[in-house]
């Protein structure tokens, strides 16, 4: 069984758990979210695409509700030992499985959380979980109560993050090695990617973000490869990760004649990234880290040209998104705490010129301010 925690330490977080859901009046919480499954018990698919409900009660007792070809990923993956399936069929509602299940545990009448702000739960299975359990259960949104027990990292994750932030800086160089005048984009990814799973790595939440010239302005994966031209921009934002475990880079790389625009851009990013890290120490706020980063990319003229967030909580992560709770954006109110592990991104995406500049970075939160984990500097590339 690849149980990559303790199983002390899978236990000490279900108790944890448990002491907030305690805390917020709950008999039990219903789990939608496969990063709040792996987190609790280890376990690992993607197969939370369709239904499946992991169940942990107050009491301590949990079992997982899935579909027949997850039956043996569990049991390889988790520390799960009731496992029920529900049996796929035209018009079979697998919220009448759950409910009998439910029944089985004495929490029928309880006052349970349920983490409806999940990728694992439709909004037609969400309409058919609160139909179902009408007037059996008392359902509450508790999205973010594993959510916030996650975003402080044990020693044990930072282990891994700390590899996954070295598979990252290995995909930078295989990166620098190949990007060039002329080089398709198809190769650098394959380089990259092919970086991370010869360190041991694994596929990311989402894909590795790439474009050159107009795509260099894009943030976002789209499909369609470009050769790099003779004098270009290429964006690259990308992770290395290590058990689910994120840690992210991103960098625009010049290529050929370098534009005065860029070196401005690059300015720009790099005095943004280091009032940033100036700011994040335990007890600060996130809120108080993108106001950082707003006034000194405003001060320097380019407030139309910048994002409205600069960046994220990073950890075990799944499709569709590498991006965790919470997020740096104005005003978050969330105090920043030892371990957490967060991605800072200076962004600047100018369509008027089009010409855009970027560099991200993933960090640790430590006594005395932050940890960065990337080898990699932060200063203009040229290729």
């Amino acid at each position: 069984m690849p149980l990559h925690f303790s199983k002390a330490e899978l236990s000490q977080r279900r108790n944890a758990a448990i002491t907030k859901m305690q805390n917020a009046g709950l008999d039990g919480l219903l789990m939608f979210k496969q990063e709040s499954m792996y987190y609790l018990t280890g376990y690992d698919t993607f197969g939370f695409c369709f239904f499946q409900c992991l169940y942990l009660g107050a009491d301590g007792r949990y079992f997982l509700l899935t579909r027949s070809p997850d039956l043996r990923q569990a049991q390889h993956t988790s520390d799960i030992e009731d496992i029920r399936i529900w049996v796929d069929g035209e018009g079979v509602n697998p919220v009448d499985s759950l409910t009998e299940i439910l029944s089985q545990y004495g929490a029928i009448g309880a006052h349970l959380g349920c983490e409806y702000n999940a990728y694992g739960l439709s909004a037609a299975y969400g309409k058919l979980l609160d139909e179902g359990l009408m007037g059996r259960c008392h359902l509450v949104d508790a999205s973010t109560l594993v959510s916030e027990l996650r975003v402080v990292k044990s020693d044990a994750e930072v282990a891994y993050v700390t590899r996954a932030a070295e598979l990252a800086d290995d995909a930078m160089d295989a990166a620098m090695e190949t990007a060039g005048p002329g080089v398709f984009e198809g190769d650098i990814l394959a380089a990259m990617q092919g970086a991370v799973f010869r360190g041991g790595g694994d596929y990311p939440a989402n894909e590795f973000i790439i474009g050159s010239g107009a795509g260099a302005l894009l943030c976002r994966y789209f499909t369609g490869r470009e050769t790099i031209g003779l004098n270009d921009q290429l964006t690259l934002e990308y992770a290395g990760v290590y058990r689910r475990y994120h840690a992210a880079l991103m960098q625009t790389f010049l290529i050929g004649q370098v534009h005065p625009e860029h070196v401005a851009l690059h300015d720009a990013c790099s005095e943004a990234m280091s009032a940033c890290i100036e700011v994040i120490k335990p007890g600060n706020t996130m809120g108080g880290v993108f106001a950082a980063h707003a006034r000194t990319l405003d001060q320097h003229g380019y407030h139309s040209h910048r994002l409205n967030a600069c960046g994220y909580s990073l950890g075990a992560m799944y499709t569709p998104m590498w991006m965790d709770y919470p997020m740096f954006y104005e005003n978050n109110p969330y105090e920043m705490r030892v371990n957490n592990i967060f991605f800072l991104h200076m962004v600047l995406m100018n369509s008027e010129t089009n010409r855009s500049m970027t560099i991200g970075q993933t960090v640790r939160v430590v006594e005395n301010g932050v940890e960065c984990l990337s080898r990699q500097p932060m200063s203009l590339i040229q290729l």
